[in-house]
């Protein structure tokens, strides 16, 4: 059988391709934000919430680890179901488990937060980079696009504690995650005109 990425859209404009990238870059930088973001905001949630260590070691790192878990798998289901599809999807998780902070009144409901986050985010982040491949055929384009794409995953962990930082000094620690919700809201409305949808297609070969 041979395997091969099948797109249900038309050759996109150059001026489109660079416009997509920027919406596949910020929804990247949020999502790796979200690895550090919490480390100047978990001194308050802490005088609140009063969590255990363990929670405390949890609500911190719990993100990533599900992220780690499930990139993978979800990456080959955004595959097969549709990248575009995928990637709303996980922009729509994304900025509605971030509002759920508001209910919040126990470490356990954080913790729970910021699992579900870390499913949206292992949703996101390598369905960003497939899209990358199915939007940048020229392969200088795609070079300096998969540059990008590389930088921005770096830089997103580094201004997550500065963006945090930033928050506090005049909202509460609940801010460290309702930051998510305007930049999903506009990844949301730009991916439904820019990005293409894109799937991975089998056929069988003949002889």
């Amino acid at each position: 059988m041979i395997s091969f990425f099948t797109k249900t859209t038309d050759m996109m404009t150059s001026k489109k391709r660079w416009t997509a990238l920027v919406v596949l870059a910020v929804s990247l930088f949020v999502v790796t934000m979200d690895m550090t973001i919490l480390i100047m905001a978990l001194p308050e949630l802490v005088r609140e919430l009063e969590p255990s260590g363990t929670q405390q070691l949890w609500i911190v790192d719990i993100y990533s680890l599900v992220l780690a878990g499930f990139i993978i798998p979800l990456s080959a289901f955004a595959d097969k179901w549709g990248r575009k599809k995928a990637l709303l999807t996980g922009f729509a998780l994304f900025g509605l488990v971030s509002l759920a902070i508001f209910f919040a009144e126990s470490a356990e409901f954080v913790i729970a937060i910021r699992f579900l986050l870390g499913i949206a985010g292992a949703l996101i982040m390598p369905t960003t980079l497939s899209m990358i491949r199915v939007i940048f055929e020229n392969p200088k384009e795609r070079a300096t696009a998969l540059a990008v794409w590389s930088i921005v995953s770096s830089i997103g962990a580094v201004f997550g504690p500065i963006i945090g930082g930033a928050l506090l000094e005049q909202f509460s620690w609940h801010s460290a995650f309702l930051i998510n919700v305007p930049f999903v809201i506009i990844a949301v409305v730009a991916g439904l005109f820019l990005l293409p949808e894109s799937k991975l297609s089998k056929e069988k070969s003949h002889s």
